[in-house]
């Protein structure tokens, strides 16, 4: 393994925001009771403690993928990393749970421009028979994150106040910031008067999104059906305009005319949109239905994203060798047994029996991420390594939302804008079981699409 200084450099520094992010997330998800006792917020104000954050995220993942083509990967990148430092900062300092939610909704905005370039700046750095093994790296570091949250944050929940979460990320961040000024260096662009960005399509896309998911935390109103069924509509209408369009933010053909990178971006959509929302269930059964406290439950939650922190970069190299839909369809298969086995949790379910669920997920888990990305990043060519990573990141976010949203459509069906400290333990197991179920029917779909997206040319 012959690297330079500067490619580890760039690897290190992409590893460490990755890890930053998903950190954040996990971490959040374990204070989110105690966020819910400091601002008094219902369990649908809560949910969005986490939904804004991912929605911002994902309107503006699209147009940044596309603008870091545009004009350059790596500036947007240095810009991300200081919008998530500063609105971490902010957030730590929220004085009511509105606040928090609009600075973690600009937090989001930090998250997107960093994890649309983060990728593509690995694979314009390495040569094409190490993309796999770097992007293994990249996304272990995602799940060191996810590993760390848990522990870190019941830790410092429990001893200093939830608040100490984001002064911690905004210090980390700050840190990696002044490191990616003097490290990444400066992106090499052509200039070319044609650059443009057709933002007509994206407002649709934004409206579109946003209707959406403020709809499903309206749900069971009859305007919030209503709002769904209009945000779906803009999202149609976002892909038509898509495909008309001079300069769009997206390329359509990629979908249209690739099966490999449509498939693999379908795969990874049902695969978030299946498995995101466990973190946030488990951390809210264990500490109301199990009543442990939040360093203890997070010390239960560690075990699937260390699982996945340990294996990504194998399957990341294993990738690099034999066909990457052999590993992503087994490991969409392990995710769709082991949701379907947590249908069944209950009261008396054993805590041993929920960590051997999570190992179990977390081997999935693995075997399908690092493949499927290596496939997305190799399926493109070196001038669309931003819009396609950006469209990975969407997908993430998107599915990511879908399993938040599902997860609001159980809650406000069952209990509606009580707060979750009043929910009976069997409604709130009820809507447990039934969010479960349904992740592990669209996983089940995800398989097909795993299996099926075709061969990767490995020369």
């Amino acid at each position: 393994m012959d690297w330079t200084r500067k490619q580890l450099s760039i690897l290190g520094i992409v590893a460490i925001t990755s890890f930053m992010g998903t950190f954040l997330i996990s971490s959040i998800n374990i204070a989110l009771p105690a966020i819910e006792k400091s601002f008094s917020l219902n369990a649908l104000e809560l949910s969005w403690v986490v939904t804004s954050f991912l929605l911002s995220t994902a309107i503006f993942l699209l147009p940044v993928g596309r603008w870091g083509d545009l004009s350059g990967i790596k500036k947007l990148f240095k810009i991300g990393v200081v919008i998530f430092s500063l609105s971490s900062l902010i957030c730590g300092i929220a004085g009511t749970g509105f606040w928090l939610i609009l600075f973690r909704f600009i937090q989001g905005i930090g998250a997107a421009f960093t994890s649309t370039t983060g990728p593509a700046i690995l694979v314009s750095s390495f040569s094409a028979k190490y993309r796999g093994r770097v992007l293994g790296m990249s996304v272990a570091a995602v799940y060191l994150g996810l590993a760390f949250g848990p522990f870190v944050g019941g830790f410092l929940t429990q001893y200093l106040g939830w608040r100490s979460i984001f002064f911690i990320s905004a210090a980390l961040g700050l840190t990696t910031a002044a490191i990616a000024f003097v490290f990444l260096g400066k992106d090499n662009i052509v200039d070319d008067t044609k650059k443009k960005i057709n933002l007509k399509g994206t407002m649709f896309y934004i409206i579109g999104l946003i209707c959406l998911v403020y709809g499903s935390s309206q749900i069971p109103a009859a305007w919030g059906w209503m709002l769904m069924f209009v945000g779906a509509i803009f999202l149609v209408a976002f892909w038509f305009i898509e495909t008309r369009s001079y300069a769009p933010v997206i390329d359509t053909k990629l979908f249209s005319q690739n099966r490999l990178f449509a498939y693999s971006n379908i795969a990874a959509l049902i695969n978030y949109s299946a498995t995101f929302a466990i973190v946030f269930l488990l951390s809210l059964f264990l500490q109301k239905v199990k009543g442990l406290n939040p360093r203890d439950a997070g010390l239960i939650l560690v075990a699937q994203p260390i699982i996945m922190a340990i294996f990504s970069p194998i399957a990341g190299r294993l990738s690099d060798k034999i066909q990457a839909r052999f590993l992503t369809t087994a490991g969409m298969a392990m995710c769709t047994i082991g949701l379907a086995a947590f249908y069944f949790i209950g009261e008396t379910t054993p805590i041993s029996l929920i960590v051997a669920t999570l190992i179990w997920l977390g081997f999935g888990f693995a075997m399908f991420s690092s493949p499927n990305m290596s496939t997305i990043m190799g399926s493109v060519p070196k001038t669309a390594y931003g819009q396609a990573s950006g469209t990975a990141a969407t997908m993430r976010v998107l599915g990511q939302i879908v399993s938040m949203t599902i997860v609001s459509l159980f809650f406000a069906s069952l209990f509606g804008k009580t707060a979750m400290e009043y929910v009976e333990n069997d409604i709130f197991i009820k809507a447990t079981n039934w969010a479960f179920a349904s992740f592990a029917l669209i996983s089940f779909v995800g398989i097909y699409f795993s299996y099926k997206r075709g061969k990767v040319d490995k020369s």
